[in-house]
């Protein structure tokens, strides 16, 4: 597997940030950066439930139309979706139109909506007690931790669908709870500080 690739813009990334733009955008400017608010995280939840099985870029090249039919990713507002609200998603075709994924978003945004607490508290409990070294190739990176296992138990047993152990992880990821660039990429961040458990 690859380690860094210089762009044409002279800077180290990861291998698969130096792509179309949209795709270098979010590798450069998103990935792996706190999420800042329940909107985001409740975005970021949807949408890597969404890419389950598909190409990232292809979640990228839908986001907006994403924000716009789940009510900017306000919890309170998709959690009152009905099957109308279900039957008018699945005749856009401008999200990816798979019945248990939009019905798993109108749950986690129910599940979301009744939590006693911010689910950005509930994700940073699983940021890992000691930073690992950085990865260097690819290949480093795991696809599952026994964090993003336990991430994902908790989250089950809130109520939340979609939320595997390799899920669990990619939002890990995308919310910096975790620094999966590579060693030398540019993009490499200092980790958010953990909430106790």
């Amino acid at each position: 597997m690859s380690g860094v690739v210089r762009g044409d813009d002279g800077l180290l990334r990861c291998p698969w940030g130096d792509g179309p733009p949209q795709m270098r955008a979010y590798h450069d400017e998103e990935w792996g950066r706190a999420a800042t608010g329940e909107r985001d995280l409740f975005e970021r939840v949807t949408l890597e439930a969404f890419q389950s099985g598909l190409s990232w870029a292809v979640v990228l090249r839908k986001r907006e139309r994403f924000r716009a039919v789940f009510a900017g990713f306000d919890a309170a507002v998709v959690a009152a979706f009905t099957e109308t609200n279900v039957d008018a998603l699945l005749g856009d075709p401008g999200i990816i139109r798979n019945r248990a994924k939009i019905e798993a978003t109108i749950t986690n945004a129910r599940a979301i909506a009744q939590m006693d607490e911010p689910l950005g508290d509930v994700v940073r409990r699983f940021v890992p007690s000691a930073e690992s070294a950085p990865p260097r190739t690819v290949a480093d990176v795991p696809s599952q931790t026994a964090e993003s296992r336990a991430l994902a138990v908790d989250l089950r047993g809130r109520g939340l669908r979609f939320v595997g152990p390799t899920t669990a992880y990619a939002l890990m990821q995308a919310t910096g709870i975790v620094d999966d660039h590579l060693a030398d990429c540019h993009a490499r961040r200092p980790l958010i500080a953990p909430i106790p458990r």
